[in-house]
């Protein structure tokens, strides 16, 4: 399908689903939204749903401001996904030993390294401007007081909730390795302040949505702002590409005698702000549950931890800020997840899987979110898609 568009305030809202699909909660962050002075522009991913101050699933173009509630809490959040020269016929018939070694590698939920990762021995990881990187920490983090030692001790880990790491096939039999996470606790602490601080300001009184405050071009605040907002997404990519590096080491140790190569590694954010020009405007655009799908940009499309997912490429459409969704998308929050499905209805809807399949993650069972090929369907015009895959292990934190 093509957009549906909807009057707003200050723009129109340009929405890649049925609009009548989205929650009412949902419908009206987003004609909030277009309310905002700085606005030029709104598009609505089909994936969309309920968020904090703006709708999951969105791309907001302002100039001369940001919304740190519309890049999400947390900063730098996306995937990586890389092709292998492993296939099918590689694979054990039980793969719980893969997985456990995944999960020996890899720390997931709260759990952290016990030691920073030494990058220069991390696989294919590219350590480049590292030094100064860790230069910056101190202008970013005293606001917060996060400690570097926890920070670099995060650097490789995976976090809960939806964050996982997976063993997939495309269609041809190749297999393909894939993860989603973010910035760790200090991306999210950093947008936590940043959210704060911008309810104070003197022009964010009287907004509709005092989520919605934002930070003006020119001014100390968003100096400080942007300097902590691009040192997570770095964060966040540096935490994406050494965990990569792991599972790739994991599996050239699992599969020695195969000598397995790769494929050059695809990654994406969908937390995030960038500086982009439209219609002969400079514009900050955020995309919260958004990848950027500029013409000929590799893109992650994820669907739930039973259904697969995408490797798109995207259109360069415009209309909708270069831009596509991040994945299925909720239909449902998780503690209504939790109250309707139980675990053996996880079970079912994830056979096939190597996975968790316990009380703790019932809140991520398929049933949960959208229709991955449903959401697929509805962008043809924003990205084509180069392979589908699916999950045949699922480590989840």
């Amino acid at each position: 399908m093509s957009y549906v568009e909807m009057p707003g305030a200050k723009v129109p809202i340009r929405i890649w689903t049925d609009p009548a699909t989205i929650e009412d909660v949902a419908m009206q962050q987003l004609r909030n939204v277009a309310t905002l002075p700085w606005i030029k522009g709104l598009a609505v991913m089909p994936d969309v749903h309920y968020g904090k101050g703006a709708t999951v699933g969105s791309v907001i173009a302002m100039k001369g401001a940001v919304c740190p509630a519309a890049v999400g809490v947390d900063i730098g959040c996306g995937m990586s996904a890389v092709k292998t020269s492993l296939t099918a016929d590689d694979l054990p018939d039980d793969l719980s030993r893969l997985r456990s070694r995944i999960e020996q590698s890899i720390p997931v939920g709260r759990a952290l390294h016990t030691e920073p990762v030494d990058v220069d021995r991390v696989f294919g990881f590219d350590a480049q401007g590292w030094d100064d990187f860790w230069s910056r920490f101190d202008s970013v983090a005293d606001p917060v007081k996060f400690r570097r030692e926890r920070a670099a001790k995060q650097l490789g880990t995976l976090g809960g909730g939806n964050h996982f790491v997976e063993f997939c096939l495309d269609e041809t039999g190749a297999v393909w390795l894939m993860l989603h996470s973010g910035s760790r606790n200090i991306g999210n602490a950093l947008a936590e302040h940043h959210i704060g601080e911008a309810q104070k300001l003197p022009h964010n009184q009287g907004l509709v949505d005092r989520d919605l405050a934002v930070f003006i071009a020119e001014t100390p605040q968003m100096d400080a702002y942007r300097n902590d907002l691009f040192w997570a997404q770095e964060y966040a990519k540096h935490n994406r590409a050494i965990m990569m590096g792991i599972f790739q080491e994991v599996v050239r140790r699992e599969f020695r005698k195969a000598r397995v190569t790769f494929d050059e590694v695809i990654s994406c954010h969908h937390n995030y702000v960038s500086e982009e020009r439209y219609d002969g405007m400079d514009l900050l655009v955020t995309r919260k549950g958004a990848i950027r799908a500029g013409s000929g940009d590799y893109g992650i499309i994820p669907g739930s931890m039973g259904t697969g997912s995408y490797i798109v490429k995207g259109l360069g459409n415009e209309k909708s800020f270069n831009s596509a969704s991040h994945g299925a998308g909720r239909k449902m929050s998780r503690n209504a997840a939790r109250k309707r499905f139980t675990t053996r209805d996880l079970e079912q809807q994830t056979q096939g899987v190597e996975c968790r399949k316990d009380a703790g993650v019932v809140d991520e069972i398929p049933g949960a979110y959208k229709s991955i090929e449903k959401v697929i369907d509805q962008q043809r015009d924003l990205v084509q898609v180069v392979a589908k895959l699916k999950q045949v292990i699922c480590v989840k934190g």
